[in-house]
């Protein structure tokens, strides 16, 4: 297959319906940004609850069920749910959100028992209650390592989105299935490059959003 950089400069001008760039990274955009959101809202309340006293014997349990998600390779978590919840943008959001919930709930975890308990300890002492203490100190000092598992999901989540396509999801991997199906090199190229883009982009947005919540704001 020989490569033809006018092919792509014509399908980044092109409006077809069927490879309208716009229309295709937004899809993607929206595929990611929707799914993140709703991975972030469950992952986080859950590996919080986890280093809780009280929940902390359902911790291999419930991380053994993530880990085994997350080893599922990606079109087969795109076929599961096809049968389930049909063709479309919902499947592929559930599909996604799956996906992104290991490394959320993992560092969540992480970070939190990272904490030294001396500090813990010299907080419940001062009479704060757990409540205080979760949300004065142990979210602050966890809030790094919590931020780096949502940017590694959110790398995740751009590239496994790409496969959404085969389930009428759209997106970026429109670009790079039909460059497949046509031997078009050039569509393949383009998705792909879109789709790094995208994660480099979001990776860089959300470690600049990182270190502003976690840089100590002067007096």
């Amino acid at each position: 297959m020989e490569f033809n950089w006018s092919r792509v400069l014509e399908v980044l001008q092109t409006s077809k319906a069927t490879l309208d760039v716009k229309l295709l990274l937004m899809q993607h955009l929206k595929l990611v940004g929707i799914s993140l959101a709703i991975a972030v809202i469950i992952a986080l309340p859950v590996g919080i609850m986890l280093t809780r006293p009280g929940f902390k014997r359902f911790l291999p349990r419930v991380m053994g069920i993530l880990n085994i998600s997350q080893g599922i390779p990606s079109l087969a978590v795109v076929a599961i749910f096809l049968p389930l919840a049909g063709i479309g943008t919902f499947p592929s959001i559930m599909a996604l959100t799956l996906y992104a919930l290991l490394p959320i709930a993992r560092n969540a975890i992480a970070g939190i028992e990272a904490i030294d308990p001396n500090i813990i300890e010299s907080a419940r002492g001062m009479g704060m209650p757990a409540s205080m203490v979760l949300w004065k100190i142990e979210l602050p000092l966890a809030l790094p390592v919590i931020m780096s598992g949502i940017q590694t999901a959110a790398v995740v989540t751009v590239g496994t989105a790409t496969i959404a396509d085969l389930i009428g999801g759209g997106g970026l991997g429109r670009l790079i299935f039909t460059g497949l199906s046509f031997f078009e090199p050039e569509l393949i190229f383009l998705g792909s490059a879109l789709a790094a883009v995208i994660a480099i982009v979001i990776d860089q947005l959300l470690n600049l959003a990182n270190r502003l919540l976690t840089t100590p704001k002067s007096e």
